[in-house]
């Protein structure tokens, strides 16, 4: 089991900035796989809650990639409120899951870590 945060290579967000969008979406793609998935939750927990950030080039390639794996996958947009370095409503990231390794993969194994 694992979660994945999909950024934006794009936006080139500074390291604080970056940080902050990674932790919103691992929170609320938690938020939403409990509700949903609260089995693979529980699996995730115990086996040490391991997560992984991986990049794609622009916003067309997130939304792609959010489009699909949503059907499987309890995933999350996440968007800026727009009060330092991008304009309000910009997407900046996605979390994904905790789901299990081999779905997640299906979707976001090409991708370079972040």
């Amino acid at each position: 089991m694992k979660q994945v945060i999909v950024v934006r290579k794009d936006l080139d967000l500074g390291k604080g900035k970056l940080c902050a969008q990674v932790a919103h979406a691992s929170l609320e793609a938690y938020k939403l796989t409990k509700a949903k998935r609260p089995s693979w939750v529980k699996g995730w927990e115990l086996e040490g809650c391991k997560k992984i950030v991986v990049k794609v080039e622009n916003l067309e390639e997130l939304l792609k990639l959010y489009e699909n794996m949503s059907k499987e996958v309890p995933c999350v947009l996440i968007r800026d409120a727009g009060h330092t370095q991008v304009p309000p409503g910009t997407v900046t990231c996605m979390g994904a899951g905790p789901a299990p390794d081999g779905l997640l993969d299906k979707y976001t194994k090409s991708l370079k870590l972040l």
